[in-house]
């Protein structure tokens, strides 16, 4: 489960090249939940649809801007109910700055992201997926670390909050924790 961030990825089996793979990661994923009995299914699809929408925004929000590997870091460990997913793209500072250029940091730009509706992905009229990241893990209890740069979102017994990190995670970096 462990994302280098300055060599790479490790463990191929967790890289999804392409969005396709991902999708087919996540329906695999949804049919083991479905098939253990000790997972409640009322939170089986909340949970796929979160992971979705933290995936999906690392395709749709780096096409073309990957630094040097495309694609995402997708693992799920279900003994210890973690999911990780990351990516080596722009980050959400530079994919916000496109479309609000007045940003001046990481922190601005994760805590937009989380509380406006606004895309990196302008003029699409989109921007609500971290804002329903947000409510689904509030209303499940899940814990999400969300980092890029050197700034971090963090929802943890439902509470929403932001800080600053001493290193910098270049692309996203996300552990849920179900």
């Amino acid at each position: 489960m462990e994302y280098e961030t300055d060599q790479g990825f490790s463990g191929e089996q967790e890289i999804c090249p392409s969005r396709d793979v991902f999708q087919a990661r996540i329906d695999k994923v949804r049919q083991e939940f479905e098939t253990a009995t000790a997972f409640k299914a009322d939170r089986i699809y909340p949970l796929i649809a979160v992971v979705g929408e933290i995936g999906n925004n690392s395709f749709d929000h780096n096409l073309g801007k990957w630094r040097d590997i495309a694609g995402i870091y997708f693992d799920v460990d279900f003994e210890n109910k973690t999911i990780v997913l990351a990516d080596r793209g722009q980050g959400i500072f530079s994919s916000i700055k496109n479309v609000r250029p007045d940003i001046a940091n990481d922190l601005e730009a994760i805590e937009i992201a989380f509380t406006e509706k606004i895309s990196g992905r302008y003029p699409e009229k989109r921007g609500n997926g971290l804002k329903f990241v947000t409510k689904v893990a509030q209303n499940l209890g899940l814990e999400i670390i969300l980092r890029s740069g050197d700034a971090m979102a963090k929802i943890e017994n439902k509470i929403l909050s932001f800080k600053n990190t001493d290193d910098n995670m270049k692309g996203v970096l996300a552990v849920i924790k179900y």
